[in-house]
């Protein structure tokens, strides 16, 4: 059973409204999930900004003016991605926080050699932070709410973390 989306993004909505922050997050694998929570809460006009599904190269230069030249040498759903996605939305978007996750959601791997299940998950702001996630599942939709409730769980680390921080 999945965890209902206002419950997955009531804890950082919460968070976010009490600090008076604001949040941009670029997803992929997660297909809009990671979005729709943080939209679920009651009162998210507050403190989400916008975000988009970054699902191909194509959105990648178009939604968050991305291009080749930035990513040069860089693989799609690795740490250092995750980390350029997080920092340029919150950038485009002039929020506090910004918020990415790219990887494979399954049945299969994708073409850059990561298997199903796997994601990196990256947290830009006030506190720094990306981590890699490896469900070993082939269950894509089980992947997709495992990469948002991961994604909003170090979100919320950091928010944590950085209580006092500009």
């Amino acid at each position: 059973m999945t965890t209902p989306l206002t419950q997955l993004g009531s804890a950082v909505g919460a968070l976010l409204k009490e600090r008076r922050h604001t949040i941009a997050v670029s997803e992929s694998s997660a297909g809009g999930l990671i979005n729709a929570a943080l939209v679920a809460v009651p009162g998210a006009s507050a403190y989400y900004l916008g975000g988009a599904v970054v699902y191909t190269v194509f959105s990648r230069e178009n939604l968050l003016d991305i291009k080749a030249g930035e990513v040069k040498g860089m693989r799609s759903a690795s740490e250092p991605y995750a980390a350029l996605l997080a920092k340029t939305v919150r950038a485009n978007l002039g929020t506090t926080w910004g918020l990415s996750e790219t990887g494979a959601s399954g049945p299969t791997g994708n073409r850059y050699g990561d298997a199903a299940g796997h994601a990196c998950i990256a947290v830009s702001g006030p506190v720094e932070a990306v981590i890699t996630v490896e469900t070993g599942r082939a269950d894509r939709e089980a992947n997709m709410w495992e990469f948002a409730r991961r994604a909003l769980e170090l979100l919320e680390s950091c928010l944590l973390q950085s209580k006092g921080k500009p």
